[in-house]
């Protein structure tokens, strides 16, 4: 499928969803609205087994929301474009692939917000972070007041919204907003090899990883241990599962299905 502002590409099971609205990849209603549509795509196509966001922008991840068109908003239409990003922000809690975002350049706002309910997240040295929200009045949508406390923390997320700043991949890696910072030249090689790696995985026992932690993290204690058994109970009957035994036991590797 074509999308206007989103390049689409698939390689080894990977696929990348990369931002492309010039400028900066500042998110519109037309752009709000495809970037659920294409992840769905990836979710249901058999080939794919792990989802990248990254941008196609040399400069830009993303500036985050077009002011252009929040100014124009009322706060009914407000409550749609939140309700966009909200479905947005379940849908990948709910997805059964992982995600890894690929961050370079400047990643503020919503196309930030969005990356931070990945599963791993890869920041190019260049790369800036900031939610500046506070600056214009607002807070960030995307379930970030949610993503960044687990995140960080909560002392931590309250400081990171409240001031508005900017900070550096480096900085960013030592508060836990990314997990690896690599060469701008090396961003995409490494992303690709981190998820293809990932892609050779049974994906059965991927997805149960996911859910149980992703899902569990919100439960009480007890319920998300129901959770991680019916987990086990139903890869216990899986074929990988009996491949992944006889492979280790007879010291070959697996042949996943």
């Amino acid at each position: 499928m074509n999308y206007e502002f989103l390049k689409t590409s698939v390689l080894d099971r990977v696929a990348w969803l990369e931002y492309r609205r010039e400028p900066r990849n500042a998110i519109d209603w037309t752009m709000l609205r495809e970037i659920p549509v294409a992840l769905d795509e990836f979710l249901g196509d058999a080939n794919v087994r792990v989802i990248v966001i990254a941008s196609a922008l040399e400069k830009f991840f993303s500036t985050g929301a077009d002011l252009r068109v929040l100014a124009a908003l009322k706060p009914g239409e407000m409550r749609g474009w939140v309700d966009i990003c909200h479905g947005l922000v379940r849908q990948i809690r709910e997805a059964s692939k992982p995600l890894v975002g690929a961050i370079h350049g400047t990643a503020v706002g919503g196309g930030l917000e969005i990356v931070l309910h990945c599963d791993v997240r890869f920041a190019a040295q260049d790369a800036r972070f900031g939610q500046p929200e506070i600056n214009i009045g607002f807070i960030p949508p995307v379930g970030t007041t949610q993503s960044l406390s687990r995140l960080l923390g909560r002392s931590r997320a309250l400081r990171f919204l409240y001031e508005g700043n900017l900070v550096t991949a480096e900085e960013a890696l030592g508060m836990g907003l990314v997990d690896f910072v690599v060469p701008p030249e090396k961003l995409r090689e490494e992303v690709q090899a981190y998820a293809s790696a990932l892609a050779k995985k049974p994906a059965a026992a991927l997805a149960a990883i996911r859910r149980c932690i992703t899902l569990g993290l919100d439960l009480p204690y007890d319920d998300a241990l129901a959770l991680e058994l019916e987990a086990a109970t139903h890869l216990a009957g899986t074929p990988d599962f009996t491949e992944g035994l006889r492979a280790f036991l007879e010291k070959r590797p697996p042949k996943w299905e």
